[in-house]
């Protein structure tokens, strides 16, 4: 069955940056699962599945406007240290989390005071290209409650 909009698929995968280092490996955990065409995943990655079947693996090359987006210097905010999720102290180059108005997301700690950081709000992969190496597990069609929430359920999805 060819990947297409409103099936759910599982796949496995690494992402190297553009010096080859790996920053992220799903194996030896469980796979990824998202709900094809609605936007669960980076568009590039997205695109480079569509048609693909289960049991294929791939590899492709995507660039940062297709990934996370360019960096925006403009990016930096001063927060409350408090804010910060993830850790008890906080160094310079530290990935943390904080609760926005669209839910969690990733920044990076510029600089450390006493009672306040400034982080970078790009996502720590914005700018990047980024080659993922993706192994394709399961694909199948998607429930009506998923295509109705816009995501996959079950195992590796939510509810």
């Amino acid at each position: 069955m060819p990947i297409e909009k409103n099936q759910v698929v599982l796949f496995h995968y690494s992402v190297s940056d553009d010096q080859g280092k790996v920053v992220e490996n799903s194996r030896g955990g469980e796979p990824n699962v998202y709900l094809h065409g609605h936007g669960g995943i980076i568009r590039g990655l997205e695109e480079a599945l569509q048609g693909r079947d289960a049991g294929e693996s791939f590899s492709v090359t995507i660039t940062s406007e297709k990934a996370y987006g360019p960096r925006k210097a403009d990016s930096i905010q001063r927060v409350p240290i408090k804010h910060l999720i993830g850790a008890k102290r906080w160094k310079r180059g530290m990935v943390a989390q904080v609760k926005t108005e669209q839910g969690q997301r990733h920044v990076i700690v510029v600089k450390v005071g006493l009672k306040f950081a400034d982080i970078d709000n790009n996502h720590p992969m914005a700018g990047k290209t980024l080659t993922f190496d993706v192994d394709i597990i399961e694909v199948r069609a998607a429930s009506s409650e998923e295509i109705a929430h816009g995501h996959a359920h079950g195992p590796g999805g939510h509810h």
